[in-house]
C-alpha cells in the first residue's frame, strides 16, 4: 500500500546487520521484520534483544509481508541472494560492495529491470558530514580552477582479521574502504570524466588482499583526485584535502569544519624573504591578511535514515532512487581497473562512456 510503512527483513547479523537493524527500529518509513543469519549464536543473540529471527532464508522470502530484503553478509554472496531475493518479489538493498566483479553486477541489473524489483546499495557515507562540504566547496568555485582533490582514510590496526582478510570472500581494503571513497570522489568531481587510473596497493600486514592502497584518478581538465586507504599509519594526514587556482581547503578529522582559504591579491609585492631550515626563500613564505581571506564552513545537518527514505519512495514509484545503477556500475569499474593497474606496475585508460 503506498505511503505505508515498507517491512524490512536484514539478512546477515553481523555488524552491518546489527547497524541496520538499530536504525530501522528508529526509522519513520520502515519497520523491522526480523533477521535471518546462518549462524546459530548470531541468531539467538538477536532473539535475545526481542528481534524476530527467521527460520531460513526461504522463510524469509516466502513471507509476503516483507517488502525489502536488506543483505549484509560477506561480499561473495551479495550476487545470488540479490537475485534469488528480487526473484521472489522483494525489492533489495544490498550492502557495499554490491559484489565482486561488474559481471556479477550485469547480472543483478538484469534481474532488476526484469522483475521491476528495486536493487540498490547501502552507500551511507553519502551522508558523511566532511564529504558534504567538500562537495559543497567544489560546487561553490571559490577555489577557482580545482585542480588537486585527496581524500584520505587511515588507521592502525592493520587489516580486520575475519574474513575480510580472504580474497575468496571479497576481502581487502579496496573492497572495504575504497568503495565509498571512490563514490564520494565521483560525486564530488561531479562534472568531470576520468582519463586514466593509476593504484598500487599496499600489502604490510596481509599478502592474500590489499591492507591499503593508493588510487589516482586523472579526470578530464588536468584534475587529478587521490585516494588512500591504509591500515599501518600511526600518524594521520587529512581527511581531506583540495587546492585550486584561487585557494584551497582543508578538512583534518572528519569531525572537524572545513578551513577555506582564497587569495585576494596574487601578485604581492615587496614580499620579505623567510628563514627555512639552512636558507632563504621568497617562494614559499606565508601569506598574511593583506593578500588572502579565510572562513570556515560548518558541518551541515545530515541524517542517514535518508537513505531508507529514498528507497521507500522509489518503491512507491515517488522517487528515484539515489544510488543508481548506472553508479554502481561506474565505481565498480573503477574498482577493477585499480586493480589491473596494480597488476601491470602502470596507469591504465579509462573509458567513462562504457559506465
Amino acid at each position: 500500500m503506498a505511503n505505508s510503512k515498507k517491512n524490512i527483513a536484514v539478512v546477515g547479523y553481523g555488524g552491518m546487520g546489527g547497524w541496520h537493524t538499530r536504525h530501522l527500529l528508529e526509522s519513520d518509513v520502515a519497520t523491522l521484520a526480523g533477521i535471518w543469519d546462518i549462524s546459530e549464536e548470531r541468531r539467538a543473540l538477536a532473539a535475545e534483544r526481542g528481534i524476530h529471527v527467521f527460520k531460513s532464508l526461504e522463510d524469509v522470502l516466502g513471507d509476503k509481508s516483507v517488502d525489502i530484503i536488506t543483505i549484509a553478509v560477506p561480499n561473495e554472496c551479495h550476487m545470488p541472494i540479490a537475485i534469488q531475493a528480487m526473484e521472489a518479489g522483494k525489492h533489495v538493498i544490498c550492502e557495499k560492495p554490491v559484489c565482486l566483479n561488474h559481471e556479477e553486477l550485469e547480472r543483478i541489473i538484469e534481474v532488476s529491470n526484469r522483475t521491476g524489483m528495486i536493487f540498490t546499495v547501502h552507500q551511507n557515507r553519502r551522508w558523511d558530514c566532511d564529504y558534504l562540504m567538500m562537495k559543497q566547496v567544489y560546487a561553490s568555485g571559490d577555489l577557482g580552477e580545482v585542480f588537486g582533490v585527496e581524500s584520505r582514510i587511515q588507521g592502525s590496526r592493520g587489516i580486520p582479521g575475519d574474513w575480510r582478510g580472504h580474497k575468496e570472500h571479497g576481502g581487502g581494503m579496496m573492497l572495504d574502504w575504497g568503495v565509498h571513497l571512490i563514490d564520494q570522489m565521483v560525486g564530488i568531481i561531479y562534472d568531470k570524466k576520468i582519463k586514466k587510473i593509476y593504484c598500487r596497493f599496499d600489502h604490510i600486514t596481509n599478502y592474500e588482499v590489499d591492507d591499503g592502497f593508493k588510487l589516482d584518478l586523472y579526470f578530464e581538465d588536468d584534475i587529478t583526485a587521490r585516494i588512500e586507504v591504509g591500515t599501518s599509519h600511526f600518524v594521520k594526514m587529512p581527511r581531506f584535502y583540495m587546492t585550486g587556482t584561487n585557494g584551497s581547503a582543508i578538512i583534518n578529522d572528519w569531525t572537524e569544519n572545513c578551513r577555506v582559504v582564497c587569495c585576494k591579491n596574487w601578485d604581492e609585492k615587496n614580499v620579505i624573504p623567510v628563514v627555512t631550515a639552512a636558507g632563504l626563500t621568497k617562494t614559499m613564505a606565508p601569506r598574511d591578511e593583506k593578500t588572502i581571506t579565510e572562513s570556515e564552513i560548518v558541518r551541515p545537518e545530515s541524517d542517514v535514515h535518508d537513505f531508507y527514505r529514498n528507497v521507500c519512495l522509489a518503491v512507491d514509484g515517488k522517487a528515484k532512487q539515489i544510488v543508481t545503477h548506472a553508479q554502481l556500475m561506474r565505481v565498480m569499474r573503477i574498482m577493477e581497473a585499480a586493480f589491473r593497474s596494480d597488476e601491470l606496475g602502470m596507469p591504465v585508460d579509462f573509458d567513462d562512456e562504457i559506465c
